[in-house]
């Protein structure tokens, strides 16, 4: 079913909220509209939809909204270096997503975090409803199952995100391999213990970062090395932009600074574990490029 997408610059007047369109229409009035939207996206021209989730507050379905902006038309990837959140100490090191034309796959020790994201979904969902941290605890909680708080909203309002955008590669070759990744997790029997998380987790050998680490690996990369998320980032970032022989490959880095809220400390930067990534990291500096 075709999905009802909503354009407009996103105005307020009169205390009145809602997306003025071109031809003067008015979308989404009355609709409750996330506050970081207001913050970041008043005056703008945005994108709009209905997620079939909803809202704790009013019981309707959740508004998801993002800039306007062209469709990449050229096959891409981008591999997502999230800073770490500062509030979680399972966070210490970051966190790595990769998108495949469009398609971002996103690993987590969370069953519910491994999935298939679109753009919009992976840096924009609003703090609202099961996306947002818990009103007390302003932090993960599922205790009450009939409103669960994931904590999962717009990476961007959580995180300042470091990007490596690649083309020339095959991307429906590197989207099987993910795909693949994916089907082992969700057919992997949970822990009885903590069946919210992925069984077959490991912080050193199958975690968010390794999972894409191997990706690459099956794909042909074998000199890409890492353990950790910011290393690994570094590590492709420094194949890709210095070591690739392949002419038909292009990279380029640049870095999306955290869109502060009220739901999201500002993240933090995590260190490198690996020292020779530190001299790696000072030769890629000239290669960073603005947002």
């Amino acid at each position: 079913m075709k999905e009802n997408i909503y354009k407009g610059i996103l105005t307020t007047k009169k205390e009145k909220t809602y997306l003025l369109a071109e031809g003067g229409a008015k979308y989404l009035e009355g609709e409750n509209i996330w506050s970081g939207y207001l913050k970041h996206f008043s005056g703008r021209k945005v994108c709009a939809r209905r997620l079939t989730q909803c809202d704790y507050e009013t019981n309707k379905e959740i508004i998801i909204m993002w800039p306007d902006k062209p469709a990449q038309e050229e096959p891409f990837v981008e591999l997502y270096f999230n800073e770490r959140l500062a509030k979680y100490r399972t966070s210490f090191l970051g966190h790595l997503a990769i998108n495949v034309d469009g398609e971002i796959f996103n690993f987590s020790h969370l069953l519910n975090e491994n999935e298939i994201m679109k753009h919009e979904d992976y840096f924009f969902r609003p703090a609202l409803g099961e996306f947002a941290p818990h009103p007390v605890t302003r932090t993960y909680n599922v205790d009450n199952p009939l409103k669960p708080y994931y904590d999962k909203f717009g990476r961007l309002f959580m995180r300042t995100i470091h990007i490596l955008k690649i083309t020339g590669l095959d991307v429906k070759k590197l989207s099987e391999i993910f795909y693949e990744q994916l089907k082992t997790i969700r057919s992997t029997p949970p822990d009885p213990k903590r069946p919210e998380e992925y069984s077959d987790f490991k912080i050193l050998t199958n975690s968010c970062s390794t999972i894409i680490r191997e990706g690459f690996k099956k794909y042909g990369f074998e000199k890409i090395t890492g353990m950790f998320p910011r290393d690994i980032f570094v590590n492709i970032s420094y194949y890709f932009l210095m070591q690739a022989n392949d002419k038909r490959i292009r990279a380029a880095w640049r870095a999306l600074p955290q869109l502060m809220v009220d739901e999201a400390a500002p993240s933090v930067m995590p260190p490198l574990m690996n020292p020779l990534n530190r001299w790696k990291k000072r030769c890629l500096e000239k290669y960073e490029q603005a947002a």
